[in-house]
Formats: structure tokens, C-alpha cells, sequence
């Protein structure tokens, strides 16, 4: 496998690894407030995005992204809500570990990852562009 295609190859997978971080953030903003529906019951858990390479066997370069989603096991916080339906029996309920301003920086990371790789795929392209027309000049 040439470099220009190992090297688009690995965008494209960014390109959707990115794609479920931006996913996976915005469930997190979107739950950022959803408790438990049964007394003590725990809150929305917020997941995290893991990546890991994939190296291609004759060249030992990195071909593939690979993300998992996984869940963020930190505690949850608690705050007295002795009126809603999740509050144990002192009135406490399970609060989701959510941050929003580690969900916005992990947003902004992820927008700024994905259009890297989309500009590496951008440039492969026109590289490509680039060697056909010198190929026609030149035949």
C-alpha cells in the first residue's frame, strides 16, 4: 500500500472516530441533567470516547482508527431533591457525572481532529489531481 493511500486510509477512519466523539459528547450535554427514575437509583453515567491504531502488517504504519465507547465510572455527586422521584430515604438524589466544560473542550477537540483529517483527505486528493494532469501534460 502506497503512503498517500495508508495516510488517507487513516483519515477517513479518524474522520469517523471523531464523528462518534462528537456523538458521544452530545448524548453527554443531552443527559447532563437525567437522574434515576427509582429512589436512589443511580444518574446518567457520561461515556467517554477510547482510541487505539491499528498498524497494516507489511509496513507497520498505522492504518486504522479504532474507538470504543466506555463509561466514565467516577462518582456521582448528590444534591438534596427531597420532592423528586429518584431521592433515597435521606432525600438525596444521584446527580449524572457530567461536566460541561470538559464536554465543550472535548467537543471542541473532536471538531478540531475530524477537520485535520479531512483536510489530510483534502490534500491526497489533490495530490492525486495534481499527478494526473502532470501525467497527461507529459503523454
Amino acid at each position: 500500500m502506497d503512503p498517500l493511500s495508508i495516510a488517507t486510509s487513516a483519515a477517513f477512519s479518524g474522520l469517523f472516530a471523531q464523528s462518534l466523539r462528537m456523538k458521544v459528547v452530545a448524548q453527554n450535554i443531552a443527559n447532563a441533567e437525567s437522574t434515576g427514575l427509582t429512589p436512589g437509583a443511580d444518574a446518567y453515567r457520561r461515556r467517554t470516547v477510547a482510541f487505539s491504531d491499528a498498524l497494516q502488517n507489511s509496513s507497520q504504519a498505522s492504518t486504522e482508527v479504532k474507538a470504543s465507547v466506555e463509561l466514565d465510572m467516577s462518582d456521582f455527586a448528590k444534591e438534596f431533591m427531597p420532592s423528586s422521584r429518584a431521592a433515597d430515604a435521606t432525600g438525596y438524589v444521584k446527580i449524572p457525572n457530567v461536566n460541561m466544560i470538559v464536554e465543550m473542550t472535548d467537543m471542541r477537540q473532536a471538531l478540531r481532529s475530524y477537520e485535520a483529517n479531512l483536510q489530510v483527505i483534502r490534500q491526497g486528493r489533490d495530490m492525486m489531481n495534481s499527478l494526473v494532469d502532470l501525467l497527461k501534460s507529459s503523454g
